[in-house]
């Protein structure tokens, strides 16, 4: 049966914290070097293959700026020599080991070495640029890279507008830096978002006392020339608009009342469109697309979807020295002790198998969509893209296959740019504050185990906008040194505020790494507004504070071209 035709649209999202100079295993630089040899460096393989073979495949990838800044660092190139280096000689001491044990580990262990081989041979092919290799490959029309904020922030629940102007123009420089043009879409960190209203801090000092009206994020990313973002699906579905809301954590007080504000939310029948999203009141506007559940669901859940699969690689059995890999999936609720060794031609022959399933249901949804009155309809799957490689080995080939597939489907693979321009008109809608963690609301990053990092965020916040308020009072610019200490502690709250901390804290999956971390940016980030408020009052840095802030700049040395400027109320 011929499917009838219609878009289907892959996004996937890039992102790691700033791990360079901040530790190595089991937490740091090696979280970096897995993503690279498991992930980017294989679907950037898969992607060359698809161009050489002349297969029409086109999607969408974002790089977090501060994975970019990470990626461009000669210090990660380094790093990752090191680490393939290392890799190696554990894959030494295991032939050993799995001689003496079973020939079937021994082989294993060989395959793995070969693929330890070309990995490093297509890093140093590339002399570790995968940014250029990437960039090239938008430059040739094969995908569209997006941007997001710089370190990742949870946007909706920073308490000054300044904080988020902060990470978009942060975000936009590095972008333009490390591609050479202007971002066109953004992944919202988490995909988070939050419309326009009267904002109340819901923890700390200024708790449900300080109300101020705050931009919606989809004016935010418009004034910066930005047409799209992704949204789960719930934030934009029909349905009870505050049923995710009910259920908060004590502490969110200030978002209960939502259903109050906004009493006649227009809301949409069907995620098989995109639509333009204005808050009430605003000026400008812009394009969000609605990821498909249907479709997400089957690459991404461990239990229904296919990476659960019994002959796919295991994430969580382990060689605990190094976290190499030599089991498989086995079953359901399999004790990691009786996971069974890994078949690699059996995997790979059940990607294909998987991949041929998935572009059947792309059809069968895009039917079913039609089916329900949409002419022209629309699939958008967002992914994070560590999801294709490192948690799932095999996803990378998967995604090789599924383009393959969808070449002589009648699906048309697109971008979110070819989607945010097709249509002169469609329907304007408003979206309810949410994301696509647990919950759909915020309690994956706001909960009892991190309102204490919040509490220091809205601290951090409000010592920098007072610091540069005061700077702006003496009506002439600030000394070179008092920028440079300003500079740097711009750069240590975007690293606090990265969500990452939260996320990791609340799993437990890097507690006391997540913990130790966010702790260290908010000392130096306070150390260094003290700097910069003595050298102002007239005491210039010494010989200990020169030096203390080049360790600063030379370890945390993401976003050169930030500026004290950039932290402020947009225009």
């Amino acid at each position: 049966m011929i499917r009838p035709a219609g878009r289907f649209a892959l996004v996937l999202h890039s992102h790691l914290p700033y791990v360079l100079r901040h530790g190595r295993w089991p937490h740091g630089t090696d979280w970096l070097c897995e993503a690279v040899a498991e992930s980017y460096l294989p679907l950037l393989r898969a992607f060359e293959r698809l161009e050489s073979d002349g297969v029409p495949a086109r999607l969408t990838i974002s790089f977090t700026p501060v994975l970019a800044e990470q990626l461009a660092d000669d210090g990660f190139r380094d790093e990752f020599r090191a680490w393939i280096t290392g890799r190696r000689a554990q894959l030494e001491r295991d032939t050993k080991d799995a001689g003496q044990s079973d020939p079937r580990a021994a082989d294993l262990v060989h395959t793995w070495k070969g693929w330890l081989d070309e990995t490093e041979r297509h890093f140093n092919s590339l002399d570790g640029q995968l940014l250029r290799a990437f960039r090239g490959l938008e430059e040739r029309g094969r995908v569209e890279i997006t941007t997001s904020a710089a370190t990742h922030g949870y946007l909706p629940l920073l308490s000054l507008d300044a904080s988020v102007e902060l990470q978009l123009r942060t975000a936009k420089a590095a972008h333009r830096r490390h591609f050479g043009r202007e971002p066109r879409g953004i992944w919202l960190p988490e995909c988070a978002y939050r419309p326009r209203y009267e904002w109340t801090p819901p923890i700390g000092r200024d708790a449900g006392r300080i109300r101020s009206l705050r931009l919606g994020l989809e004016e935010m990313v418009a004034r910066h020339g930005i047409r799209w973002f992704t949204v789960d699906s719930h934030v934009a579905l029909a349905g009870d608009p505050l049923s995710i809301y009910r259920n908060f954590y004590p502490s969110l007080a200030a978002l209960r009342g939502y259903e109050e504000r906004f009493p006649q939310q227009p809301r949409m029948r069907s995620s098989g469109r995109s639509y333009r999203v204005r808050s009430k009141g605003a000026e400008r506007q812009a394009v969000a697309l609605v990821r498909d559940a249907r479709s997400s669901l089957q690459v991404w859940s461990r239990d229904e979807g296919y990476p659960g699969h019994p002959d796919y690689l295991d994430f969580h059995r382990r060689n605990v020295a190094n976290g190499l890999r030599y089991f498989r999936v086995t079953g359901p609720g399999v004790a990691e002790k009786d996971k069974q060794l890994y078949d690699v031609g059996a995997a790979e022959r059940r990607t294909e198998e998987h991949a041929r399933h998935f572009v059947w249901l792309l059809g069968d949804t895009l039917e079913r969509m039609r089916s329900s009155g949409i002419s022209d309809p629309l699939i958008v799957s967002p992914f994070d893209t560590e999801l294709f490689g490192h948690w799932w080995f095999e996803g990378p080939l998967f995604l090789e296959h599924v383009f393959r597939h969808l070449a002589d489907s009648g699906i048309t693979a697109a971008t979110g740019s070819d989607e945010a321009d097709a249509e002169s008109s469609r329907d304007e809608v408003s979206l309810l504050e949410g994301s696509w963690g647990e919950g759909g609301d915020h309690r994956a990053w706001l909960n009892k185990h991190t309102e204490w990092t919040w509490d220091r965020v809205y601290d951090a916040e409000g010592d920098v906008a007072a610091t540069l308020a005061q700077i702006a009072m003496r009506g002439a610019a600030a000394p070179a040194s008092v920028d440079r200490a300003l500079r740097q502690a711009l750069r240590e709250l975007m690293l606090l505020q990265s969500s990452d901390w939260q996320f990791l804290i609340t799993t437990g999956a890097a507690r006391d790494y997540a913990e130790r971390r966010f702790a260290t940016h908010y000392v130096e980030l306070k150390r260094l507004l003290d700097l910069a408020r003595r050298t102002l009052a007239g005491a210039p840095p010494d010989e200990e504070d020169d030096l203390y802030l080049s360790v600063m700049e030379k370890r945390d040395r993401c976003f050169p071209d930030v500026d004290a400027s950039w932290f402020a109320a947009p225009r």
